[in-house]
């Protein structure tokens, strides 16, 4: 059967094709009260989405979805009546959250998509599983699977998953049509469920579309591209990306590509710390420009609509690391006491980065000088500073400007001698900067 051929409406897929394993969130005693309260109800009810795509694949599930039968006022009445508290979290297009316990689950009535635009979809309800397979994106995220395990699969998902092979269903420029977000949704299931190469149908309906990315909002492309700039390998990706000049349209700021890969080496691999990970933020810094950093930050934290907390650590950890590696012990100190442990860690990460691009083999007393900042930093304990704006005003200093920077002046002298625990020292050096 050619794969274009799998948009029609058809019988195969009818009859389930694979297992799912009875993973502890499939057999939950969570999981069960919500199958039975719909069952009850005369609804059928199977897993779907992700949590089959990774359960079949034995990766991490983090969130469970069920879709089922029931409309959703329906879905709500069966639920509450088996005690289960449900929020309508998007009921107009047939979703309602069933919390039990601990957990909660996405239910979800089957749909059909009436009208799309390439940003929202029309839905309609309907109770033919098919057709409601035929509205997701690619044949991996079509899968759906009973409580007991009955695997259903109607576009040959599980043997693409097992390949690698991201694949839409159907037609991959009739699937990006109904929704743009899907371009950047390719990029990041290749980037954790694919393997080389990419499916060229899919990369040319990619590029043929990439000036509509700029009519998606901007909370929608930082939720895809956070999860690209998490996968294992996201160097690759925005190069694959950049040559099909989707990275161009969404972050035109990005430069050269291999500090990130060379920080990805050293986060994944180099360094066996806890406090050490593949940050996307992080990752993201690694590919702009310090030059003009604050105008580049500004404007990408507008465009992806970034927390002010991404977006004041992106502003951190551009600013240059202050020191070299093998600096003496206590400008470390004071270097990790002007920022604090996580951004003094994000800027040694992405200047040791720096150096690795230049030289990938510096010698050993040179890493280990790297290592060391890292576990500086995690053994950080900021010292408190002795002094307050009333010791200053004992001496006669009225409140206002002076008070801060006299308390600065001492501070400054305190980190330089190493932080002594001595309030007494500290008031002999600040009567001297007053009487001085």
């Amino acid at each position: 059967m050619k794969r274009d051929d799998l948009y029609e409406v058809q019988e195969a897929g009818t009859e389930p094709t694979g297992v799912l394993q009875p993973h502890p969130w499939v057999t939950a005693p969570e999981t069960n009260a919500v199958f039975d309260a719909l069952e009850a109800g005369g609804a059928e009810a199977r897993f779907v989405g992700g949590c089959v795509r990774d359960g079949v694949a034995k990766r991490p599930v983090k969130d469970i979805d069920i879709a089922t039968t029931a409309q959703p006022e329906e879905t709500m009445e069966m639920l509450q009546k088996a005690g289960i508290k449900v929020i309508p979290t998007g009921i107009d297009h047939g979703t309602v959250t069933a919390v039990v316990g601990e957990m909660s689950f996405e239910v979800t009535t089957l749909r059909v998509d009436l009208k799309t635009d390439g940003r929202h979809a029309e839905v309609g309800y309907t109770t033919n599983w098919i057709k409601d397979a035929q509205r997701r994106d690619f044949t991996f995220n079509a899968l759906s699977a009973t409580r007991d395990g009955d695997v259903y699969d109607p576009f040959n998902g599980i043997a693409d998953l097992s390949h690698g092979r991201v694949c839409f269903i159907g037609r991959p420029a009739d699937r990006i049509a109904e929704d743009y977000l899907r371009i950047l949704r390719y990029f990041r299931f290749h980037a954790t469920h694919g393997r080389p190469p990419a499916d060229r149908d899919a990369l040319q309906a990619c590029r043929n579309n990439v000036e509509h990315l700029s009519e998606l909002s901007g909370e929608r492309i930082r939720g895809e591209m956070m999860k690209i700039l998490s996968a294992p390998n996201p160097g690759s990706i925005l190069l694959l990306m950049r040559g099909e000049k989707v990275l161009d349209e969404i972050l035109p700021e990005a430069g050269e590509l291999g500090r990130l890969r060379t920080l990805n080496w050293l986060t994944t691999k180099a360094v066996n710390m806890e406090t050490v990970t593949n940050d996307p933020i992080r990752n993201l810094a690694s590919v702009l420009p310090s030059e003009d950093g604050d105008h580049s930050i500004q404007v990408i934290a507008q465009r992806w609509r970034l927390s002010n907390h991404d977006s004041a650590r992106l502003a951190d950890m551009l600013v240059p690391l202050s020191i070299a590696p093998d600096a003496p012990e206590n400008e470390i100190r004071q270097a990790l006491y002007a920022s604090n442990a996580e951004t003094f860690r994000d800027r040694v990460l992405l200047a040791w980065a720096d150096e690795v691009a230049i030289d990938a083999r510096l010698p050993r007393e040179r890493t280990d000088a790297w290592i060391n900042l890292l576990e500086m930093a995690d053994a950080w304990q900021k010292p408190v500073f002795p002094l307050r704006g009333d010791d200053v005003m004992a001496l006669g200093i009225k409140a206002g400007p002076q008070v801060g920077k006299r308390l600065r002046e001492v501070e400054d002298w305190w980190t330089r001698e190493g932080f002594p625990d001595d309030r007494d020292a500290c008031l002999e050096h600040l009567k001297k900067i007053v009487s001085g």
